[in-house]
């Protein structure tokens, strides 16, 4: 008999996009362990999801949000098979394209108090990625944007 355990995420994510390009965080553990993924992350107790947004985007990948406006906001859910237990994922999200921005990106970083599982960031060609390598709300996010991929 397989156990099953409900995980729910609420977070806040950039959507940036240049000549073809999006930005995404290569990602370490969990759900989407491997893949490639939108920057952003959880929204903490009390905190507005545009303030989650800017938090993320300068510990995940360096750089500082200086325009933005809101994208989406949408849901997925999905199962994950986690060590004896089967979890049943349901991943909300905030979504913002990110109109303008200071600093460089981070295309190396390391696991710490601030960052749990982004091991760097880099643009990625979108007609190049195929659905395999991405997590399940990037997919649905450039689904969204007009992209068909692979």
């Amino acid at each position: 008999m397989e156990k099953y355990k409900e995980y729910k995420q609420l977070g806040a994510y950039a959507l940036i996009v240049n000549e073809g390009k999006i930005l995404l965080i290569k990602k370490s553990g969990g759900p989407y362990d491997g893949k490639l993924d939108l920057p952003g992350g959880t929204i903490e107790f009390c905190e507005r999801p545009e303030d989650t947004l800017k938090r993320e985007l300068v510990e995940e990948v360096g750089i500082e949000v200086k325009k933005h406006e809101l994208f989406d906001a949408d849901s997925v859910t999905f199962e994950w098979p986690y060590k004896d237990v089967i979890i049943k994922g349901h991943h909300v999200g905030v979504f913002y394209k990110v109109l303008e921005y200071d600093g460089q990106i981070k295309r190396n970083v390391k696991i710490d108090d601030q960052n749990d599982d982004s091991l760097g960031a880099d643009f990625y060609e979108i007609d190049e990625l195929s659905k395999e390598e991405l997590s399940y709300i990037a997919n649905m996010e450039l689904e969204k944007l007009g992209y068909n991929l692979k």
